[in-house]
């Protein structure tokens, strides 16, 4: 046996609930929605919102979601999957790397993690935040809580971090083959549905406060893979995703979901594409959700559920979700090269 010391790698989540009860839930929003990075007014503010407001009359509506998708055994889906995902990739990498899982907000929670990888004198640590396009509310959170723990370990180890895999050629080609379950001739649309985020956070990436992106994003994000321009990365997921399967541009349309409150956030809303989409007669969606690596509530229950019923309360027939990448070889071929930091 070698006395090399490991590698190790931390694959982040966002998080889900302990369970499915009001209280865990409400534990959970709290943590979550008071994250600076997520709702980024002043502490007082996001206090009396969060906490006074959001949180308590949010979670026993979440909670009643959560209770259709939790199953007895395996809990939460974006549990079961992230699991897997980490029992996956440390069979595929082998005894000179150690996988550790993190969750955001809640558990295993990044300081359970690291304390563990802190006690094994590891050679590195790459931190994976599971994430396929970068915002700073998703992988910028996860990339400062790991920098404010870990600098006050008493030795470090090299660390490193992926910052975004928008384009990722497995990870992309794992979502075509999903779609290709499906029988594509039978769509009258694709939608590509990503996470929604405040206007105000686009421009906040760059820090000489130049960049001012009107709701729908300017024209270079609609074509250029900007670094940190989340919506910029969004669209080069479409793209790349969209090229697999020969879709041409007029056969699919891009939107965002999950809004919070009465500000701009970045547009088309997922809903008012759903709209314009049965006004002009279509009756058959096949909905994409590339901003998750494992199926949760928000692809589960927001689309699977709440957005094929309001289709069809506007006429339409159908609205099909496209499974997320889970525990597909392909993807755990992917994470295996961001993990190595191997190009493919």
């Amino acid at each position: 046996m070698s006395n090399k010391a490991k590698k190790g790698i931390l694959l982040v989540q966002l998080g889900t609930p302990d369970s499915p009860t009001t209280p865990d839930v409400k534990k959970y929003l709290t943590e979550f929605l008071m994250d600076p990075r997520v709702i980024d007014i002043p502490y007082f503010q996001r206090t009396l919102l969060v906490k006074g407001i959001i949180a308590r009359t949010r979670a026993p509506k979440s909670a009643k979601i959560y209770e259709t998708i939790w199953d007895k055994e395996t809990g939460s889906p974006l549990m079961h999957y992230s699991l897997l995902q980490r029992d996956l990739l440390q069979e595929a990498l082998g005894e000179e790397y150690h996988v550790e899982l993190a969750m955001r907000y809640q558990n295993p929670s990044i300081e359970f993690a690291l304390r563990n990888l802190e006690g094994m004198l590891l050679e590195s640590i790459r931190v994976i935040p599971l994430f396929p396009q970068y915002a700073s509310a998703t992988s910028g959170s996860v990339i400062d809580r790991v920098m404010e723990l870990i600098r006050k370990w008493n030795y470090l180890p090299e660390i490193s971090f992926v910052s975004n895999f928008c384009t990722d050629e497995l990870m992309t080609e794992t979502f075509a083959d999903h779609a290709r379950k499906h029988d594509l001739a039978r769509f009258d649309h694709f939608v590509f549905s990503y996470h929604g985020l405040p206007v105000r956070q686009l421009g906040k990436v760059d820090p000489t406060g130049r960049l001012k992106c009107p709701e729908t994003g300017c024209d270079s994000c609609k074509s250029t893979v900007n670094t940190y321009c989340y919506l910029s990365q969004c669209y080069a997921t479409t793209r790349a995703i969209a090229s697999k399967l020969g879709l041409k541009e007029e056969q699919y349309s891009l939107c965002f979901q999950s809004r919070l409150g009465k500000e701009p956030w970045i547009q088309p809303y997922t809903s008012d594409l759903l709209h314009d989409l049965a006004h002009k007669g279509y009756k058959k969606l096949l909905v994409f959700s590339p901003a998750f690596v494992a199926d949760c509530i928000e692809t589960i229950d927001e689309i699977g559920v709440e957005y094929a019923k309001e289709f069809k309360d506007l006429g339409g027939e159908e609205v099909c979700l496209v499974e997320s990448l889970n525990d597909d070889p392909k993807w755990i071929a992917s994470l295996k090269q961001l993990a190595l930091n191997a190009k493919n």
